[in-house]
């Protein structure tokens, strides 16, 4: 027979704040706000209010205040984009960017239709190696190949990615490859409009006048705790002299084929260079995996538009957690991970002069992501290397680039996303109460709003995971619906 837990214990708190909001007169309002977040895992609460004016009379409209709301406060969403973090605002993340990396593919959201005959690519770049590690080889028939240490690794081994030696794994290269691959890719994009001018025999000056490279990218995580990045590349036309923002025709030599070799020579020639006192100089540059796939023209092929926005989309919303790391900045908050690093100063008192704000060895994490975490962090210290701040992204084992960029002309952008979503819930909200359009000039919103807090209790945690689940189901129960009606 299990003990029971001790009175006044996590379980008895939890229970006693979960009680203490179902049983309050404020719990359906509550409720309400929770579902309007879409059961965000870590809401933001704000105090105050909003007042609807008439420009002409001066006449109140329509008020919203806090202080006369059963709750005291406003729930909004965190936004978050990890899915760790928050699964409901993760969800609404990837949603986004699987139409803005779709609208780039097939067009929509101020992008023309025609871009599906444009020339496209889905292409796969990896880090080198630092250290050879557990892997699932397999011939060119599928047949699953022993790895180096002798097993038949299966797919959920956690064996897999990590080294077969750490002791002579390249650490330090891996971390600073993480660093720099940002700039690297960078430098690629740069390089493949440079080998297309030499494809189209033009010059690098009249390049964009003749063909325009546009991209969208997403930054994954190997299991080895190095970035690789999965990028859909587009070529179109020169910007139209009437409307810049127009997506033109490509000329009729930049094919597939072209965009596949430019790609796959630039790939083969970026370089890029540093050099510090403490690590010697170094030269980064990708791995020889290199994976390029044409996207079909009307999405019949085995690699559809649809297919691509869903992949790039779903490692959107990732973080380094698949490396074994964590998800949170280890830096000490009082003194920004500097701890004592500065020369006359007093060490930090609330972390000992280590810059940590919790010590990496207590860390309940893989060994590999440890020791990656451990160089980050040891290289952060330092002076030379201060410019990488390493120890502020020791947590995303050295990588501080954004997980999901693109070309201005892509497509549109997650802010126009997020106006339309906003501007559609406003309109609910002046239907609802029988208020005008304020773009029409005929009304004025004052508001003002102050920061209460962000969370929940741990009671009403477990009750907006509740409703998060509803809302998921419902959600996978209309996909399917929609699905099958389609079949039919």
């Amino acid at each position: 027979m299990t003990a029971p837990h001790p009175v006044g214990g996590p379980l008895d708190a939890t229970r006693h704040t979960l009680l203490s909001r179902a049983g309050s007169a404020s719990f359906p309002a509550w409720l309400a706000q929770v579902k309007r977040t879409g059961g965000c895992a870590h809401p933001i609460r704000l105090t105050g209010e909003s007042t609807t004016v008439d420009n002409e009379s001066g006449a109140t409209l329509h008020r919203f205040s806090t202080y006369e709301q059963p709750t005291g406060s406003l729930l909004v969403a965190c936004g978050n984009r990890r899915a760790t973090r928050c699964p409901s605002c993760s969800e609404t993340y990837r949603a986004d960017t699987f139409q803005l990396i779709r609208a780039g593919l097939t067009g929509g959201k101020s992008v023309p239709e025609s871009v599906r005959s444009h020339s496209r690519a889905f292409v796969t770049l990896t880090a080198p190696s630092f250290g050879a590690v557990h892997n699932r080889a397999k011939t060119p028939a599928g047949k699953l190949l022993a790895c180096r240490c002798g097993k038949h690794h299966p797919d959920d081994d956690p064996a897999l990615g990590t080294p077969l030696n750490p002791g002579t794994y390249d650490y330090v290269s891996a971390v600073l490859w993480n660093a720099h691959s940002g700039k690297l890719w960078a430098r690629f994009t740069t390089l493949v409009r440079r080998r297309l001018a030499a494809l189209g025999g033009l010059t690098q000056r009249e390049l964009p006048h003749v063909v325009r490279v546009s991209f969208a990218k997403v930054a994954e995580y190997q299991r080895r705790g190095s970035i690789h990045f999965h990028a859909v590349i587009r070529l179109d036309g020169p910007l139209s002299g009437q409307d810049p923002a127009v997506v033109t025709e490509p000329p009729s030599w930049a094919t597939a084929d072209v965009l596949a070799e430019a790609v796959r020579d630039a790939a083969c020639g970026t370089r890029l260079r540093s050099s510090f006192e403490a690590v010697g100089p170094r030269e980064y540059r990708w791995g020889e995996q290199l994976d390029i796939r044409p996207i079909s023209e009307l999405g019949s092929g085995e690699l559809t538009d649809r297919a691509v926005a869903g992949y790039v989309a779903k490692y959107a919303t990732k973080g380094a957690e698949v490396a074994g790391t964590v998800d949170r900045s280890l830096c000490c908050r009082r003194c920004s991970g500097v701890g004592s690093l500065l020369r006359g100063a007093p060490p930090c008192h609330s972390c000992d002069g280590s810059g940590l704000a919790r010590p990496i060895e207590t860390l309940d994490i893989d060994p590999h992501a440890r020791r990656m975490i451990r160089a980050c962090w040891d290289l952060g210290g330092l002076v030379d290397l201060a410019g990488l701040n390493l120890r502020k992204w020791a947590h995303m084992l050295g990588f501080a680039g954004h997980f999901s960029t693109k070309s201005r002309r892509y497509s549109t952008t997650l802010g126009a996303l997020r106006s339309v979503r906003t501007d559609w819930r406003a309109e609910q909200v002046r239907a609802l109460h029988g208020l005008p359009n304020p773009c029409d000039g005929s009304t004025l919103v004052v508001g003002h709003w102050a920061f209460a807090g962000s969370g929940h209790t741990p009671g009403e945690a477990l009750l907006a995971a509740g409703v998060r689940r509803d809302l998921d189901l419902n959600r996978r129960t209309a996909k399917e619906e929609l699905a099958a009606e389609r079949a039919a």
